[in-house]
């Protein structure tokens, strides 16, 4: 809820990953390279679900965004921001860890706890700073819209990195991880958020969003 007349303005959000793809259900690193579309079931679950209420939609503009968004809300445009993308797995793209298996660089990558740049790909910092100016983004084009609810459709990697910077409380990058469908839902401060103290508020999680 938004507080027109009082001493405080709340802008409710709600960051939702997109729907179930074929590389999903193999557990493969289905990153920016890879636009792959929702599978059957990822569809089938989307159409189920009941929508929430919101303002304005934000999506990453893959394929697997786009088709979520469009499904939870069939009847309306989504303002798509570029920088939302997923990462870019580099040499891991497309592939699962039996695949990977063997691989000295993906060994390296695990024994660092996720902390190396994928191999011919994107580093976690260069990540997290493309999807953190995709949200400020957002953010600005609803706050001058007077906007007082959003849904963003995103990876599961925007997500993580996003709360990762901004949430409060806060928590290590990896427990921010959650399944298709899945999300959190945030609030901002638009007045402290405009004097520069960009943090969000966690106010619930995954399946809660959808009770």
């Amino acid at each position: 809820m938004r507080y027109r007349d009082g001493d405080q303005r709340m802008i409710k959000g709600y960051l939702i990953r997109h729907g179930m793809t074929g590389g999903n259900l193999d557990g493969r690193y289905v990153g920016r390279r890879t636009d792959e579309n929702l599978s059957p079931e990822g569809k089938a679950l989307c159409k189920r679900r009941i929508c929430l209420q919101a303002d304005v939609i934000y999506t990453s503009p893959m394929k697997r965004c786009v088709q979520t968004a469009s499904l939870l809300y069939p009847d309306r445009d989504a303002v798509i921001q570029e920088l939302l993308s997923e990462c870019d797995f580099g040499i891991f793209e497309g592939k699962n860890y039996k695949e990977l298996s063997g691989e000295p660089r993906y060994q390296q990558w695990i024994d660092s706890g996720g902390t190396l740049p994928f191999p011919g790909g994107e580093s976690r910092a260069q990540f997290q700073s493309r999807c953190l100016k995709g949200f400020f983004l957002c953010m600005e084009h609803c706050m001058q819209n007077h906007y007082h609810s959003f849904v963003m459709v995103a990876h599961g990697g925007t997500i993580m990195s996003i709360l990762d910077a901004l949430a409060v409380p806060s928590r290590d990058y990896f427990e921010w991880q959650v399944n298709n469908l899945e999300g959190y839902e945030i609030r901002i401060e638009e007045e402290h958020w405009t004097a520069g103290s960009r943090r969000v508020c966690v106010a619930g999680k995954d399946t809660e969003l959808w009770n």
